[in-house]
């Protein structure tokens, strides 16, 4: 069963927070304001699921301090996490990314309109593959 839009993007910050964590275990970070980063970010985590739409600025400026603060991971923060989060999280996304996530949200809208069961995760894989390709 796919799990629902708002439980996916709680399980992606999980898996940043653990990467945030393991930066400190390595020493990699100032400890204290560290500590206070991952403060920041536990509040976000248990705010998002309370009032998903007050936590969206919250959200935002934690993804932005992420990339900024810890750029050895920022190559790591999920892409869903900052078109989740928008507003100033769009500035990390090239065109092509965002036109990407634009089709995969009216996808998702459409699906919710006619009751269909909708895979973020598959359907992003399904797009990835039948766009067009990218030139490295």
């Amino acid at each position: 069963m796919a799990i629902n839009h708002l439980e996916y993007h709680l399980v992606l910050l999980d898996h940043l927070r653990s990467i945030l964590v393991a930066l400190g275990e390595a020493e990699q970070v100032p400890e204290e304001s560290h500590a206070l980063f991952l403060e920041r970010f536990d509040e976000l985590r248990a705010q998002l699921p309370v009032d998903p739409v007050e936590s969206q600025y919250l959200g935002q400026d934690i993804m932005c301090q992420v990339i900024t603060r810890y750029p050895q991971v920022a190559h790591l923060v999920p892409r869903d996490l900052l078109w989740f989060f928008a507003g100033d999280c769009l500035h990390y996304m090239p065109d092509e990314e965002i036109a990407l996530y634009q089709a995969l949200e009216e996808r998702r809208f459409e699906a919710e309109e006619n009751d269909e069961p909708f895979d973020w995760n598959q359907e992003k894989q399904l797009m990835a593959m039948s766009g067009p390709q990218s030139h490295h």
